[in-house]
């Protein structure tokens, strides 16, 4: 029988965590090739203004569910740096028709890019599954 431990999880303070999550987030959005519009989208559509100063990633207190974006792109690019080590394959997977039916033959971009949290949830559950994480 296998078991498993639970993890202990520690408050995170969005003030002590958003600027770096920021600055790593905007360069992972840029490696993917995304433009503006589709890293807006990616974090929530926040209006304009705020996103640009979210780019400088200065005095920013971001809110949970945004950090909760950012956490699950975190996970979707491990994994993929996980199963495609090469950047260009990764990129070319998020891009890529997809024949798993959570994709529908759609990409795992548009479907990351519908603006619901949850679609990040199931493109990160889906990899780490692919890697042989929890599904």
């Amino acid at each position: 029988m296998k078991t498993t431990a639970l993890q202990a999880t520690v408050p995170v303070d969005p003030r002590e965590v958003s600027a770096p999550a920021l600055r790593t987030v905007c360069r992972i959005l840029a490696a993917w090739g995304l433009g503006n519009k589709e890293q807006i989208k990616l974090l929530g559509s926040p209006p304009k203004s705020t996103f640009y100063r979210w780019k400088q990633a200065e005095n920013v207190v971001l809110s949970r569910d945004t950090l909760e974006r950012l956490s699950y792109i975190f996970g979707i690019y491990s994994a993929l740096q996980v199963l495609l080590p090469r950047p260009a394959a990764a990129d070319a997977w998020l891009r890529k028709p997809n024949a798993a039916p959570l994709f529908g033959g759609r990409s795992a971009l548009e479907r990351m890019l519908s603006g619901q949290v949850a679609d990040l949830y199931i493109v990160r559950q889906y990899l780490d599954a692919q890697r042989g994480g929890w599904a």
